[in-house]
């Protein structure tokens, strides 16, 4: 069970039947700098656009049958945050302890002093992983992505 902007998710049950997950490094905060050095490290700027771009795909996710979630190791404080002012309605994982990393070896990267998660997305089926995402570019595409892997061709 971890935190979330929405109160607790068990990600198990999350993606029990099929849920789209996507893990990004952190977020900016207004009024707090970012880590020194962040928009010089390959692949950490565009939190915010993957992130909205999830929440503008919503609906097409929920009418395809998945659930959503987003993932970083920032506090659950910042997840609350960022989900209200960007008006994400579905959860935003706090995962500062690293536990999804060690269940599921989620990829890292350290900046400016702490281990961050390394940007990807996932669809999972009946509680496996079927698909990853990774790398992901350009970050406000990769819910665009997710959508058409889920769409069933004719």
């Amino acid at each position: 069970m971890l935190e979330s902007s929405v109160g607790p998710v068990d990600l198990a049950s999350l993606c029990a039947v099929r849920a789209a997950v996507y893990v990004y490094p952190r977020t900016g905060r207004p009024g707090v700098p970012m880590l020194a050095g962040w928009d010089e490290i390959p692949g950490a700027r565009g939190c915010t656009p993957q992130s909205c771009g999830f929440r503008d795909h919503v609906a097409e996710l929920a009418a395809l049958g998945a659930k959503l979630a987003g993932v970083s190791v920032q506090t659950l404080d910042d997840q609350v945050e960022f989900a209200e002012r960007n008006h994400i309605g579905y959860p935003v994982i706090a995962d500062p302890e690293l536990r999804l990393r060690d269940a599921l070896g989620l990829p890292t990267f350290t900046a400016g002093g702490e281990e961050l998660y390394k940007r990807l997305a996932f669809v999972a089926e009946r509680g496996r992983i079927a698909k990853v995402f990774y790398p992901v570019f350009p970050p406000d595409r990769n819910a665009a992505q997710v959508v058409a892997c889920l769409t069933p061709t004719a």
